[in-house]
């Protein structure tokens, strides 16, 4: 018996039904369903990306571009997920997408980001000072102009402070729930913990952000 065979009852449990009847074909070797199964999942996988990319690639690398790529190593290597498919494609397409991206920025940046390839990994996830960069540059993207440029950096490191004091955990829930829009139970598969620490988790660290932001000066929650 084929090994997907073996796996398949899996899927159900952490797949929608659409993903899981995919997933089924694309194991029976349709290749348009995996075209099709990467799709209906590359609106989120672009939202990860223009979150996760670096500020210095905005301008010099289209998100668009770093999906295409990522869809191509996807499709070299859907059998390791067929292996073993007990957690959501989608948690699975974003760990290739993740993997393109640290491949993307150590082409670009070179020795301006030489721990590029210590930024993610399979076992730890990003970096907890990428996910603090991140963080800060998206929650401070409406200071754009010139005149608020020396504003955003004062607040940044402000920010970056209170970032600093939440737990490495929290600042990676933030962000996967917060900006990439993760479901809770893919972010508590992403982080390996329980749905209800995750949960418990978003909801405390998500107050402690609040309460970092309207403590900057010039903020306003309007």
């Amino acid at each position: 018996m084929p090994s997907w065979r073996r796996t398949l009852g899996n899927l159900a449990v952490v797949n929608n039904p659409s993903d899981t009847e995919l997933i089924s074909r694309v194991a029976q070797g349709d290749q348009n369903a995996m075209a099709e199964l990467f799709s209906q999942h590359r609106d989120r996988l672009w939202r990860l990306v223009t979150f996760r990319m670096d500020p210095r690639l905005h301008g010099r690398v289209d998100a668009d571009d770093i999906l295409q790529e990522a869809w191509l190593s996807a499709a070299q290597r859907i059998d390791h997920f067929l292996i073993d498919a007990s957690r959501s494609i989608f948690v699975w397409f974003r760990l290739i997408t993740c993997q393109t991206l640290v491949d993307v920025h150590r082409r670009h940046l070179g020795t301006q980001k030489r721990n590029a390839g210590n930024e993610f990994s399979i076992d730890r996830g990003w970096a907890s000072s990428s996910t603090s960069s991140s963080l800060s540059f998206h929650l401070l993207d409406h200071l754009t102009s010139p005149s608020e440029a020396a504003v955003r950096e004062e607040m940044s490191q402000q920010l970056n402070l209170a970032l600093s004091d939440m737990k490495e955990i929290d600042r990676e829930v933030l962000a996967l729930r917060h900006f990439e829009q993760l479901t809770n139970r893919e972010a508590a598969q992403v982080l390996g913990i329980s749905a209800q620490a995750a949960s418990d988790r978003y909801i405390r660290a998500l107050g402690r952000l609040k309460t970092a932001m309207t403590s900057l000066p010039g903020f306003s929650a309007d």
